[in-house]
């Protein structure tokens, strides 16, 4: 080599080494912190990688044959020349809800027919829920349900131990309340503040008090809720927080820890986001295509009237990248009012919105996901051996969609999927086969095959079904006209939106949407990636 290219290749080499410190001082340390996602073909093998570069082990993640760990900038280019060894930056995510509202009415459970249910004595006693988020409030209505304890187990993933799952940001009591809040409003005391009243709770902390967490927290705690999902019985997840995807569905880690849990038999609940009304806004891990992603819809504050009902404009809507129809449900997530503790981050930050002591008003897909995470455990009191594939479906072929006076669907399956939940069809509904149809979820996890969905979009920018004419996604649906839910509507071909096709790159949109330079993922994230921001109320 010449004098000349070694002092090119110097230069290089100066500039590359400039860059990386660079890069690693732009992390913002005070969310991301120094902490990697590493992730190999066993967790033996991945522990062993870290140790043999003197990296600092903070999080095993066994769940998807990963740790979390400290890495230098030194420790970070030596792991990821080791072969099969994969480096995912650690990134935030936040609760998917908003406050806001004047008014104390808990009208929710009647919206979708729970009361009807609650009244054949179905109330998701036996049923156990495990609820990632914030934490719990200490109060009886959370925790007891006719004076009988119900809370079985508080595992905080942030810190690694049992117990101290206190709720300082009031998000996760909220959600919960919504879900199993015991109380009875007083102004008729033969119905329930919540959805399934009776059901058990399992409490996992992941989120501080500011309603931020981590993917590493997150995960620890999913492989929690698997390692221990037999002990305490869990049927059902609620996971009212999205993040902003950084890749296919199938490559970002917190999605595959989730689909671990639908493959184990736990029926997982995700909330759409609040990026809407957009297409293409689904956070994950609601675009993971085999969970329940719900969206919100809202009374216009007028419970009793369903004429005015609309789709939340906050909602976020679909397709995904991959081509699959999101949100495949929509539920209650205007104005909600739930149980929060005075003392909270919400509380505090937002006074106004405090009705009767404890309880508080928010809005987004966070407290729909609740909704319906409450409607599955009264389902699986019903009938306790449903599958998950079993739970969707039953779900989605008892909801109504939005129709207008012409039996035309009010607003796209995009938007609204399946249309608005209905527990009691849920709940007496003996539908079977009809969800993630053409998906193998041991084979999407292996690496084996991985899946597009049936969407597609036209020349004009109009997104579409294959197969099924005339309900697309277009400029043209409006907010504000006030569609009623129907109950006559049925949808037709056998529920096409549950396709699932082998994926492939030919999607029209594709181009625009899909990650360049090798995905976000091996590139050196350097944001949060946060998705929840405060809208105005509906």
């Amino acid at each position: 080599m010449n004098r000349k290219s070694k002092r090119l290749v110097a230069v290089m080499l100066g500039v590359a080494t400039a860059l990386s410190f660079l890069w690693w001082n732009l992390l913002p340390k005070e969310v991301e912190g120094r902490i990697f996602i590493i992730q190999g073909e066993d967790l033996s093998g991945v522990n062993a990688a870290v140790r043999s570069i003197d990296g600092e082990i903070t999080h095993q993640l066994g769940v998807i044959h990963a740790v979390g760990a400290k890495l230098d900038p030194d420790q970070l280019a030596r792991l990821e020349r080791l072969e099969g060894i994969r480096v995912f930056p650690n990134a935030s995510v936040e609760s998917a809800g908003t406050a806001g509202g004047d008014a104390l009415y808990v009208n929710f459970p009647a919206l979708v027919d729970a009361d009807r249910v609650h009244e054949d004595g179905i109330t998701g006693a036996g049923v156990t829920v495990a609820v990632l988020d914030s934490g719990l409030m200490y109060t009886a209505e959370l925790q007891k349900f006719e004076g009988e304890s119900r809370m079985l187990a508080r595992y905080n993933a942030i810190n690694n131990e049992m117990g101290k799952t206190l709720d300082k940001h009031g998000h996760g009591s909220h959600v919960s309340s919504i879900i199993l809040n015991s109380s009875r409003p007083q102004s008729d005391p033969d119905k329930y503040n919540s959805i399934a009243p009776a059901a058990q709770l399992v409490v996992v902390k992941a989120f501080n008090n500011l309603g931020q967490g981590t993917y590493v927290d997150v995960i620890r705690g999913l492989d929690w809720i698997l390692q221990n999902k037999d002990a305490y019985a869990i049927r059902v997840v609620n996971l009212s927080f999205s993040a902003e995807p950084q890749s296919h569905y199938w490559d970002d880690p917190m999605n595959q820890a989730v689909m671990r849990l639908w493959q184990a038999g736990v029926v997982v609940v995700s909330s759409a986001g609040n990026q809407g009304p957009d297409p293409m806004t689904i956070g994950a891990p609601g675009n993971v295509p085999y969970v329940v992603t719900v969206g919100a819809m809202t009374d216009n504050y007028t419970p009793t009237d369903p004429a005015d009902d609309i789709l939340a404009s906050f909602s976020s809507a679909g397709p995904t990248v991959e081509g699959f129809v999101k949100p495949e449900i929509v539920a209650p997530g205007g104005h909600m009012t739930a149980l929060t503790r005075v003392k909270s981050t919400l509380a505090k930050n937002h006074p106004e919105f405090h009705n009767l002591e404890k309880y508080f008003m928010m809005s987004g897909t966070s407290q729909a996901a609740a909704v319906i995470t409450g409607v599955v455990a009264l389902m699986l009191e019903q009938e306790p051996m449903l599958s998950a594939d079993d739970v969707k479906c039953r779900l989605m072929s008892a909801a109504k969609p939005a129709v207008d006076d012409q039996d035309e669907l009010a607003y796209s399956i995009f938007q609204q999927g399946a249309g608005l939940v209905n527990a009691y069809d849920a709940v007496f509904s003996n539908a079977g086969g009809c969800a993630n149809i053409g998906l193998d979820i041991d084979m999407d996890l292996n690496g084996t095959f991985h899946y597009g969905g049936s969407a597609n979009r036209d020349e004009d920018g109009n997104y579409f079904i294959e197969g099924l004419d005339g309900y697309m996604w277009s400029n043209g649906y409006m907010w504000s006209n006030g569609y009623m839910w129907s109950n006559g509507y049925l949808w037709s071909n056998g529920y096409l939106w549950s396709n699932g096709y082998l994926w492939s790159n030919g999607y029209a949109w594709a181009n625009g949407y899909l990650w360049s330079n090798g995905y976000l993922w091996s590139n050196g994230l350097t944001e949060p990636a946060s998705v929840n921001v405060w809208v105005e109320q509906e």
